[in-house]
């Protein structure tokens, strides 16, 4: 949880510098299950068709996770746009971290 509240509080907007692959993959879990969570919350409370929590949280966690994902991008030594790439974003994801001083910073 503590993951997912530092990219949130701490670097909501935060394009720069480096997330390791821990921050990310955290971040990633609780974002799924705050999906899931409000998806059914949200389907118990309103009936099936209804999105407006679920739209809202999509919209107020949007730039967080844009940001986590390109300096996660960053700690591989790559540019965010990579983040753009659909198959290859997932391998640099996975793939360990950068250990020294790249471009982008030290590692966390």
């Amino acid at each position: 949880m503590k993951w997912y509240l530092k990219v949130v509080k701490d670097n909501y907007a935060n394009f720069k510098g480096r997330a390791s692959r821990e921050e990310y993959w955290m971040f990633f879990l609780f974002n799924f299950i705050f999906v899931i969570a409000i998806t059914f919350i949200e389907g118990f409370l309103f009936g099936l068709y209804s999105s407006i929590l679920s739209n809202i949280y999509t919209l107020a966690i949007l730039v967080p996770s844009i940001a986590v994902g390109i300096r996660r991008m960053h700690d591989t030594g790559k540019s965010g746009w990579f983040l753009l790439i659909p198959i290859y974003n997932l391998i640099l994801a996975v793939s360990s971290s950068d250990p020294n001083t790249n471009q982008y910073g030290a590692p966390d």
